[in-house]
């Protein structure tokens, strides 16, 4: 539960006013894509090329590793535990070290295959894409992060001495070795505290003002790049001395999409929830639960109310969808299009409390939905505030069958109701 609250609230509740319409939605980059824009910046990373066909894999070992006995085969999905989780084919394992000649074969297994991690949930993400990396010798791992802290109000840098699990482990198993340096977002980062972080990295064989350096190209590459987020887990060293981002995620703030056109031109909406992406286009909030209650509401904290209230009524929400204060018609109907893809929707609920957004308005569009949408599941409307009564009226002369609800303890027992036929 805490983690659904968190999504709502960093999609919707820091939203307001003319901007609630606007999805808070972070990007998120493949692994090979990190990498290629950290090597812009001069952060050292493993030689790697992302081949999405047997054919292309064949031509990356020939061209780019001619000499190399064994590769890295990584799967690309936008999801953590690659490498622990299990293709819906039955092979185990996103990630693989893999002799040459066996490299097309275990590739092969994973193009075109879901695979299914702890964080994908059971219906995993397809694979688009493999990254064939050099097998780098590895002597440390340590872990490295860059973030956003409201407590300062600018960029934090994380580091701990240990690295290659999650920073939830470290915390519990080392959280004396974990140093958060905060950057004055005005004067940038400074060489004191570079040299902060990496004595906190404690580097065993890297030298250290080369770390130093890499460390200030990290925290150029967030700032320049608009980052919310850039995480390197394990941040390496190799047996060659060098400091080596072996594996990263990086996000970034959508609101910079206007001027990191290039950044964003880098998304993938194949490992996204399709009811989502056609959310953002029609300019809607909308987050996919595994409910069987459909639910379209105006306003992030009704909508919140409203899953909660079903929730007391024993039926369980199948979206948070919030239309905003200025919906149009054309809005609604993309609404009920997205509620009714859901094969797990067995009612829907409309609960509309009408201040800037007008109850006709709302009305209207659940009738034009209607006719641009087959309606198979029962619709309980809730409708109270600005032109209720011209929008009560536009729904009873329609025609269509429709279940109202005085308020909204009656709507969503109804709605529970409904959905359990």
């Amino acid at each position: 539960m805490r983690g659904l609250m968190n999504k709502l609230v960093s999609r919707s509740l820091s939203v307001a006013g003319k901007w609630q319409q606007q999805q808070l939605r972070r990007l998120n980059i493949h692994e090979y894509q990190g990498a290629d824009l950290m090597n812009k910046y001069g952060i050292n990373v493993p030689k790697g090329v992302a081949v999405s066909s047997i054919d292309e894999v064949k031509e990356a070992v020939k061209s780019a590793f001619p000499n190399e006995n064994e590769l890295v085969v990584k799967s690309q999905i936008l999801a953590g535990g690659r490498g622990l989780g299990t293709f819906q084919n039955g092979f185990k394992g996103g990630v693989h070290i893999v002799k040459a000649d066996q490299i097309e074969d275990i590739a092969g297994k994973m193009l075109g295959q879901i695979l299914v991690t702890k964080q994908t949930g059971p219906q995993g993400k397809v694979v688009s894409k493999v990254y064939l990396c050099e097998k780098l010798s590895l002597v440390n791992e340590m872990y490295f992060a860059i973030t956003l802290d409201r407590k300062t109000a600018g960029p934090l840098i994380i580091a701990c001495s240990k690295g290659g699990t999650s920073i939830e482990d470290l915390a519990e198993k080392y959280p004396d070795m974990i140093i958060k340096v905060p950057v004055d977002v005005f004067k940038g980062i400074t060489d004191e505290d570079a040299a902060r972080v990496v004595d906190g990295l404690a580097p065993k064989v890297a030298d250290r003002n080369d770390s130093i350096e890499q460390v200030k190209k990290l925290y150029k590459l967030f700032c320049e790049r608009d980052c919310t987020l850039l995480e390197i887990n394990p941040l390496a060293e190799t047996a060659s001395n060098q400091l080596v981002a072996a594996d990263a995620k990086l996000n970034f703030d959508d609101n910079a999409a206007f001027r990191q056109k290039e950044i964003f031109a880098l998304r993938d909406p194949s490992q996204e929830d399709p009811r989502e992406v056609a959310a953002a286009k029609a300019d809607l909030n909308y987050i996919g639960l595994d409910g069987e209650i459909g639910c379209m509401v105006n306003g992030a904290g009704l909508a919140m109310a409203t899953m909660d209230i079903i929730k007391l009524h024993g039926g369980t929400p199948a979206n948070f969808l919030d239309v905003g204060g200025n919906a149009s018609e054309g809005q609604v109907v993309e609404a009920f299009k997205i509620l009714t893809s859901d094969d797990k929707v067995k009612a829907i609920l409309v609960n509309i409390f009408g201040g800037i957004m007008k109850c006709d308005v709302i009305a209207s569009g659940i009738v034009n939905a209607a006719k641009h949408v087959a309606l198979k599941v029962p619709v309980v409307v809730r409708l109270e505030g600005t032109n209720v009564d011209q929008g009560k009226r536009i729904l009873k002369e329609s025609g269509m069958t429709l279940i109202t609800a005085e308020d909204l303890d009656d709507a969503a027992e109804k709605a529970v109701k409904a959905a359990s036929k």
